[in-house]
C-alpha cells in the first residue's frame, strides 16, 4: 500500500514539475518575442522594423513596429505602425493577427485613406486560407465577402483592380465546391438533389469555367427525371454559349439518343471546358503597404507639421540621409 502511495506522490511531484516548466517555457516564449523596453527614437524603431521586413524576419519587424505603438502612441508613426505589423504578420503566415491588426485600424482610424489597405490585407488574408473544394468552404465565403467590400468601398484604386481578380478565382472555387457535391449525388442516385447543385452554378457562378459542365450535368439529370423540355433547354444554352465544346458534343449525342436533336450542330474538334483560372496564392503580388511618400496616404498631412523630415523615409530603406530640421523661429 505505501509502495502505491509513494508511486502516486511520484506521479504528482512529476507532474508539477512538468507543469511549473511548460509555464516557464511558456513565459520564456513570451519574453522572448517581446522587445525589453528601452526609450528609442520613433524613427529608429520604424526605420528598424523596415529592415527587418527587407530581411523577411516577419517576427523581429512585428516586434518593432509594435514598439513603435507602445513608445510613441499619438504619432503618425504609430498609425502606420499598425499596417506595417498587418503586412508582417500577414507574410508571416499568421493570418489571424494579421486581420486582428487590420480591424484594429479600421476601428481607431474609419475615415483615414490608409483604411483601403487595411481592407484589403484582411480580404487577402482570408483569400489565402481558403483551402480545396472536398473541404469546407468557410474562408472562401469570407474571403468573397471581403473582397468585394474593396471593390465596393474603394472601385478605382489598385486594391480593388487585385480584388476583382482574387473575386473571379474566388467564384471558379465556390462553382467547383458545388460541382463536386453534385456530382457525388449523382454517383448515389439523388438525382433531383444533384440537379439542384448544378442549377446553382447557372444561377450565380455562370461566367466561371465549370458552366459548360454544369449545364451538360443537368441536361443528364433531366434526361433521367423524365423532364424532357428542361434538358432540351439547357442543351440549347449550351450549345448556342458553347458549340465547340466537347461538353456540348456529349450533350448533342445524349439528346439526340433520345429524339431531341438541338438545332446548333457541334463545332468539330471541340475540347473540354474553358479556360479554367488557376487558384494561385502568391505572396509576392501582393500590393505592399502605402509608402510614406505617397499623396494618398493619411501621413502626408504630418509632413505639413513639425515632423515632416522624418516622414521622407521610404518604405524598406533606412539609410537614405535625414535632412536637418527647421530652425524654431523665436517667440
Amino acid at each position: 500500500m505505501s509502495s502505491v502511495r509513494t508511486s502516486a506522490k511520484v506521479v504528482l511531484v512529476t507532474a508539477a514539475c512538468a507543469l511549473a516548466l511548460s509555464a516557464c517555457a511558456g513565459n520564456n516564449k513570451k519574453n522572448r518575442n517581446r522587445l525589453a523596453y528601452e526609450e528609442r527614437p520613433v524613427e529608429l524603431l520604424y526605420s528598424t522594423g523596415a529592415d527587418r521586413l527587407d530581411r523577411r524576419q516577419w517576427n523581429q519587424a512585428v516586434n518593432y513596429f509594435q514598439e513603435v505603438e507602445r513608445q510613441h502612441p499619438y504619432s503618425e508613426w504609430s498609425r502606420r505602425a499598425i499596417l506595417m505589423q498587418a503586412y508582417a504578420h500577414y507574410q508571416g503566415n499568421d493570418y489571424a493577427e494579421a486581420i486582428g491588426d487590420a480591424e484594429r485600424f479600421i476601428q481607431l482610424y474609419p475615415g483615414n485613406p490608409s483604411a483601403a489597405y487595411a481592407h484589403y490585407i484582411k480580404a487577402i488574408c482570408y483569400f489565402e486560407q481558403i483551402v480545396d473544394v472536398n473541404r469546407d468552404q468557410a474562408a472562401t465565403g469570407q474571403a468573397l465577402g471581403a473582397l468585394r467590400d474593396v471593390v465596393q468601398r474603394y472601385p478605382r484604386t489598385e486594391y480593388a483592380s487585385d480584388a476583382r481578380l482574387k473575386i473571379d478565382m474566388v467564384n471558379d472555387q465556390l462553382a467547383g465546391k458545388e460541382m463536386t457535391i453534385g456530382r457525388w449525388y449523382l454517383r448515389n442516385g439523388d438525382t433531383l438533389a444533384a440537379a439542384n447543385r448544378f442549377k446553382t452554378v447557372i444561377d450565380r457562378y455562370q461566367t466561371t469555367s465549370h458552366t459548360p459542365e454544369a449545364l451538360y450535368r443537368l441536361v443528364e439529370t433531366y434526361l433521367t427525371l423524365g423532364l424532357m423540355e428542361e434538358a432540351g433547354r439547357n442543351g440549347a444554352v449550351l450549345g448556342h454559349n458553347y458549340p465547340g465544346d466537347q461538353w456540348y458534343a456529349d450533350a448533342y449525342k445524349l439528346l439526340t439518343s433520345r429524339g431531341l436533336r438541338p438545332a446548333t450542330e457541334p463545332e468539330p474538334g471541340g475540347r473540354r471546358g474553358i479556360f479554367r483560372m488557376p487558384f494561385t496564392r502568391d505572396k509576392e503580388r501582393t500590393i505592399q503597404p502605402p509608402q510614406a511618400s505617397d499623396p494618398n496616404v493619411a501621413v502626408e498631412a504630418s509632413q505639413k507639421s513639425e515632423m515632416r523630415s522624418i516622414f521622407r523615409l521610404p518604405f524598406g530603406r533606412k539609410d537614405e540621409p535625414r535632412p536637418a530640421p527647421e530652425p524654431t523661429p523665436e517667440p
